[in-house]
């Protein structure tokens, strides 16, 4: 495309400039009599292009409104409307020595036109000038790049490209041509040509620093995910398909524990686990799978594997099993016979050793007790294997009843059912479990009890009047005792004999028994006849001699 105003003089003006026939423009015409009365611009008035008073931002005049003040100004129009970036007024001091710019592509670069017989005369020698810069080579000064705005790479964005730029290398100007230090050779060079877009605009030079750290930070995020994830599926497959964590071996060392009455076969795992005898619940369940396990006090090894600790739990030749309502003579011969004993052995121990068995306090206060430790001896299963000795069981079976006492508020239910102290409560409780025949009747016995110790008992005069307590003293259990017989023994444990409560209990009873000396069932019955298993209770003499008839009749052949 020819170009415009490039000449050395005067040319006239092409039909193919965008800028033709602009009224503008008068080339030493006479000007109409609207535009001569319109002030001539000078410095500071709105130019096309670099406007010294708004700090070298560029200006955009109005189309056919702009005018050149001056002669000072270079700048040669295009037809997208952009300007040259001027130099700043400093530089511009010696106007005869044209500043080293990048001048536009010639083929879209159009004449000046100024208004004003001025302008027209300087025309030529700025055109004269322009072509001159054109020509000399650019090496005035360092490149000034202008600060343009360019669109973030949309192929490839870093996750902290948000974040601000790392400090720059001496030497390293981000890539920048003509700067001294650039190390970027021909091939980056061109990359980076490539990247530019059709403004003339060069993509964003990202930080490689700031993507090594993201894939850092990606890769130890993952590795948590798949470690966490890994040890998660580890664990639940061990939890619900893998072999449950176990010891080896029949362990060492001896340990006490309590199986409750009614506890599952997890519940022992877990009390088993709690006292360090196997490593795990598991363990012991797998092994006792299809086991019969008693509840009761078990003397057992620590770290057993859960094999060893169900064989030694349900091995019969390791247990002795004490039935509720026993008296204490009949546990010491069980003991003797179990541990192969001479007869009497555990007996002797335990008169010769009561005070060392960890008896409580308000134990064998009262100087008729017979044995201090009955009442004491609570019904369980305990170990007895071979080589355990008499004070080792006893210790295990007062320690149970310790247990077992200390739950119930022993004392406060002894005061507000008229006794004395806990031990009456206990010799209740025995009473209750000697005459009772089912745990059906107990409640209903502890009420008959609780009645004939009353003051203003008139039916048996404040005596109780059990056999059991007669057959307590002969060590006997018999059925066939005549009202003379019973009532001619003068011992404290009498109840026949004398009033009241014995001095201590006549058995061991169990739990059933001393709950329900503790909650007694309401009523006035003050008499009972058992028939065939089943108890019957009145409230009088006289009914009450009714059924000792008929029970006498089913006696006989």
């Amino acid at each position: 495309m020819t170009e415009y105003g490039r000449g050395s003089g005067s040319q006239p003006w092409h039909p193919d400039d965008p800028l033709y026939g602009d009224q503008g423009y008068s080339g030493g015409q006479q000007q109409h009599p609207q535009q001569s009365q319109q002030p001539q611009y000078g410095h500071d008035q709105q130019q096309y292009g670099w406007d010294p008073a708004q700090g070298g931002q560029q200006q955009y005049g109005q189309q056919g409104g702009g005018t050149y003040g001056g002669g000072q100004s270079d700048y040669y129009g295009t037809p997208d409307g952009y300007q040259r970036q001027p130099q700043h007024p400093q530089q511009q001091s010696h106007p005869q020595q044209p500043q080293h710019q990048q001048p536009q592509h010639p083929q879209h670069q159009v004449p000046q036109q100024p208004h004003g017989q001025q302008g027209h005369q300087q025309a030529p020698q700025q055109m004269q000038q322009a072509q001159q810069a054109q020509q000399q080579p650019q090496h005035a000064g360092p490149y000034q790049p202008q600060q343009e705005w360019s669109e973030p790479d949309e192929e490839k964005i870093s996750l902290f490209d948000d974040l601000p730029p790392a400090t720059a290398r001496p030497g390293e100007h981000d890539g920048e041509p003509g700067v001294p230090g650039d190390e970027d050779d021909d091939e980056e060079r061109e990359e980076r040509s490539r990247g530019r877009d059709r403004r003339g605009k060069k993509p964003k030079k990202k930080n490689k620093r700031r993507s090594g750290t993201a894939c850092l930070v990606v890769a130890v995020v993952l590795l948590g995910v798949v470690g966490g994830g890994g040890y998660f599926a580890y664990d639940y497959w061990q939890t619900h398909f893998g072999a449950a964590p176990d010891y080896e071996g029949q362990g060492d060392g001896q340990v006490q524990v309590e199986i409750p009455k009614g506890a599952s076969l997890t519940e022992m795992g877990r009390v088993l686990e709690k006292a360090g005898v196997v490593k795990s619940v598991g363990a012991f369940t797998d092994a006792a799978a299809k086991k019969a396990i008693q509840p009761g006090t078990y003397t057992l090894h620590k770290q057993m594997s859960g094999a060893a600790a169900v064989e030694m739990m349900t091995n019969a030749g390791n247990f002795l099993t004490i039935a509720e309502g026993r008296r204490a003579v009949q546990i010491y011969a069980a003991i003797d016979q179990k541990l192969g004993l001479a007869a009497g052995t555990t007996k002797d121990v335990a008169k010769n050793q009561s005070k060392n068995l960890g008896l409580p306090a308000w134990a064998g206060t009262d100087p008729k007790i017979r044995d201090p430790l009955e009442g004491f001896l609570f019904p369980s299963q305990y170990s007895a294997g071979k080589g355990t000795k008499p004070e080792t069981i006893l210790k295990q079976m007062v320690a149970r009843a310790n247990e077992n006492y200390a739950k119930q508020d022993l004392e406060g239910k002894a005061r507000e059912l008229g006794l004395k102290s806990p031990l009456q409560l206990i010799t209740v409780a025995s009473l209750v479990n000697a005459e009772g025949m089912t745990h059906d009747d107990f409640r209903k016995m502890a009420r008959v009890i609780y009645n004939r110790l009353k003051p203003t008992n008139v039916e048996t005069n404040g005596k109780l009047e059990f056999d059991s307590t007669y057959n307590y003293t002969k060590n006997q259990s018999k059925l066939d005792l005549s009202p003379k017989q019973l009532r001619a023994l003068d011992d404290p444990y009498n109840t026949y004999f004398y009033k009241g409560l014995p001095p201590g209990p006549i058995g061991n009873p169990g739990e059933q028994a001393l709950k329900a000396a503790m909650d007694p069932e309401q009523g006035d019955w003050y008499y009972f006849v058992s028939i065939n298993e089943k108890t019957t209770f009145t409230k009088n003499l006289a009914e009450h001699q009714k059924l000792v008839d008929e029970f006498n009749k089913s006696r006989k052949p």
